[in-house]
C-alpha cells in the first residue's frame, strides 16, 4: 500500500503493531532507519549553530521524503516538533518580560522538552517504529 504525502500507515498497511503500541515499518532498511535516527539526533547541532535545529531536519527530510515514507513520517514530524519548540520558547520569552521574568523557567521546559523527544524520536526510528512528538503542532501533514 502506498502512502500520499500526509497519510500516516494504519496497522494492516504491510505491517504490525510493536511492543510499544507503535505502528512499525517492515520494509524499513537499515539505512533508512540510520538515516531518521540521524534526522532526530541533527537537532543536537544547535548547542553550535542555533538555525541548525530546524535548518538540518528540513534539508535532510527534503532529500529523502520521496524515497520513503518511513523517512517522509520521521522528516515531517521532526520539522512540526522544532518549529513547535522555536514558537513556544518564543512565548515564553516575551511572557518572560511581561512577568518581570517569572515565565522565563519555561523557557527551560521547552529545552527539555525537546530533549526528551529527541531521543524517544531516535529510538523509535532506529526500531522502525512510527513516533509522534508530544505536544506538537501539525503544520506539514
Amino acid at each position: 500500500m502506498t502512502q500520499g504525502p500526509g497519510q500516516h500507515p494504519s496497522p494492516d498497511a504491510n505491517g504490525g503493531v510493536g511492543p510499544n503500541g507503535r505502528f512499525v515499518y517492515p520494509d524499513s532498511t537499515p539505512d533508512e532507519r540510520t538515516f531518521a535516527l540521524l534526522m532526530h539526533l541533527s537537532v543536537l547541532g544547535q548547542w553550535v549553530i542555533p538555525p541548525f535545529a530546524i535548518i538540518a531536519p528540513i534539508i535532510m527530510w527534503q532529500m529523502k521524503k520521496d524515497e520513503s515514507p518511513f523517512i517522509d513520517e520521521h522528516g515531517r514530524e521532526v520539522v512540526n516538533f522544532q518549529i513547535s519548540l522555536l514558537l513556544y520558547a518564543a512565548v515564553f520569552f516575551v511572557l518572560g518580560f511581561v512577568t518581570c521574568g517569572v515565565a522565563f523557567g519555561l523557557v527551560a521546559l521547552v529545552y527539555v522538552l525537546g530533549l526528551v523527544g529527541m531521543i524517544l524520536g531516535a529510538i523509535a526510528s532506529n526500531r522502525g517504529e512510527s513516533f509522534r512528538y508530544p505536544m506538537t503542532l501539525r503544520f506539514l501533514n
